[in-house]
């Protein structure tokens, strides 16, 4: 008979796998990477966790405790409450973090259209030369444009080194057409296209290999193991095991950016965490259908919010984990370390989380911490700050000049002498060109207390006339009381500033 594993041993298995299957790759790959001299300034580490709301953590005022371990850590951290990203989606999202422009500016609306061929130098990899720079994203989308900035990074792992189950075709045998195989992976493999182009052989094959592959966690993961449209099973700790063995041999100064998929959909958090919130009498306020609602009804979206509360507290577990480890090794004694997200996601409105056109809080507000080893006291920042200020404050933050394209600002307290009215952007034009002007679109200011969004050009729009929002984000943070029909002069100024904006960034290809 064969013998059942306990969790016990499943447990040690899964910590044992990212060791014991890439450690002999990793090592012959980066010889030279861990053998570098040092130059005795601070390290960098950006940590990034896919689709986590602000709105849903804890310690921003969310009723439910999501982020025990990360609230726990903030005694000497500066903490942004009115963070946002620059896109509700990941390829502008990070796009914006990692090029400190917006979208509009870097025209990263989507990876069907990447960004504009100039970016592959100006880029935070690109900038950090004097640093040994890693990268490792578990994200599909992130990894397409990170791809553009490869040259200048000295460790790019790649995002199926580290799942249960590589999909051979795409990440092994064709990895110059990813495009390409990817569809033929998708249809013949998986079946999910034509039943035409079904490869009945190969699929029950390659059934049978990932089933071999996953079954061993179906016990730690209940819901399902995490995974990237019903294909690509990975563990958030083999990622977080991997980060922690490369950042304990890297030579120093090092620029880190790990981007790991939880919170992201689908939410299957690990057993520690299931039913953590079921029943717990937390209501989330109804709210009105959206121009752009998907028609999700209140209960599936509530119950959709409880799976995502509770698969966010086993991200947290896994970054104080993370933490904890960096810790006791010494490492973030000289390190800057940046916690983050790319963009939220979204249980309200009749929409499920953002992969849609508005850019409501939940969706474009995430979190943003930064760890400096330098600071001794909490630090609350309340004013309105951008993902695109990240690359000019960790310039400054390590000694170094600020480019003159990127489009940031230092952030408080780092920044002697900040600026409180400075707007904060965003936009959403996934449907767009990137040589051409963005239509239609959805575009956000947030300046002060005000948030005005314009959405344009919609073919749900009637009469072609655009959708003008404006909140008190400060009185109302859960945007319920449209300002827009009776604070017209707030709304006219903002709107001016907004429209300009993107007549500007348009100007190139407006011919």
């Amino acid at each position: 008979m064969k013998k059942r594993l306990s969790r016990r041993e499943i447990l040690k298995l899964a910590g044992l796998l990212p060791f014991a299957y890439y450690l002999p790759k990793t090592l012959a790959e980066t010889d030279r990477f861990y053998s570098q001299n040092t130059l005795g300034t601070k390290n960098v580490l950006l940590i990034v966790f896919d689709a986590l709301s602000a709105r849903n953590i804890s310690f921003y005022g969310y009723q439910r405790e999501t982020t025990p371990n990360l609230t726990r850590l903030l005694d000497k951290a500066s903490v942004y409450h009115n963070h946002y990203s620059g896109s509700n989606y990941t390829y502008p999202g990070t796009a914006s973090l990692l090029t400190g422009t917006y979208p509009w500016t870097n025209r990263g609306f989507s990876p069907h259209v990447g960004i504009m061929e100039d970016f592959s130098e100006k880029n935070i990899f690109h900038t950090f030369n004097q640093h040994n720079r890693i990268c490792y994203t578990q994200n599909p989308v992130a990894q397409s444009l990170i791809e553009k900035f490869v040259k200048d990074i000295d460790l790019f792992k790649r995002r199926q080194d580290l799942y249960l189950d590589q999909d051979i075709v795409t990440g092994v045998l064709f990895q110059n057409d990813a495009d390409l195989a990817s569809v033929a992976w998708s249809q013949g493999i998986l079946q999910k296209g034509d039943s035409s182009t079904y490869s009945l052989f190969l699929s029950h094959l390659y059934e049978g290999y990932r089933q071999g592959k996953i079954e061993q966690f179906a016990e730690i993961f209940p819901r399902g193991i995490p995974n990237i449209r019903d294909d690509n099973f990975f563990l958030l700790e083999d990622a977080i095991d991997w980060t922690q063995i490369q950042l304990n041999k890297i030579s120093q100064p090092f620029m880190g950016y790990f981007h790991y998929l939880p919170p992201h959909d689908p939410y299957f958090t690990r057993s520690d965490f299931i039913d953590e919130f079921k029943n717990d009498g937390f209501k989330p306020i109804k709210k009105p259908e959206h121009l752009f609602s998907t028609g999700r009804s209140y209960n599936e979206l509530r119950e959709s919010r409880t799976w995502y509360d509770e698969f966010i507290l086993f991200a947290d577990a896994e970054f104080g984990r993370l933490y904890d480890s960096l810790e006791k090794n010494g490492l973030l004694v000289n390190t800057i370390l940046v916690f983050t997200s790319d963009h939220g996601e979204m249980f309200e409105r009749g929409i499920a989380k953002h992969y849609h056109e508005t850019l409501h809080q939940p969706v474009i507000q995430v979190p943003l911490v930064i760890f400096d080893p330098d600071q001794r006291t909490r630090q609350d920042i309340y004013s309105p700050t951008s993902a695109i200020d990240l690359l000019p404050t960790l310039l400054h933050l390590t000694n170094q000049d600020i480019p003159d394209w990127c489009e940031g600002r230092i952030l408080p307290p780092f920044n002697s002498s900040p600026s409180p009215d400075q707007s904060v952007f965003a936009v959403e034009a996934k449907k767009n060109k990137k040589n051409k002007i963005i239509s239609p679109g959805s575009a956000m200011i947030v300046k002060g207390e005000h948030k005005l969004t314009y959405y344009f050009d919609y073919k749900q729009l009637k009469g072609n006339e655009p959708l003008i929002e404006l909140y008190d984000v400060l009185d109302d943070p859960e945007e319920m009381n449209n300002l827009y029909p009776t604070e017209t002069n707030i709304a006219n100024a903002l709107l001016d500033e907004l429209i300009t904006k993107i007549q500007t960034a348009d100007a190139p290809y407006s011919n």
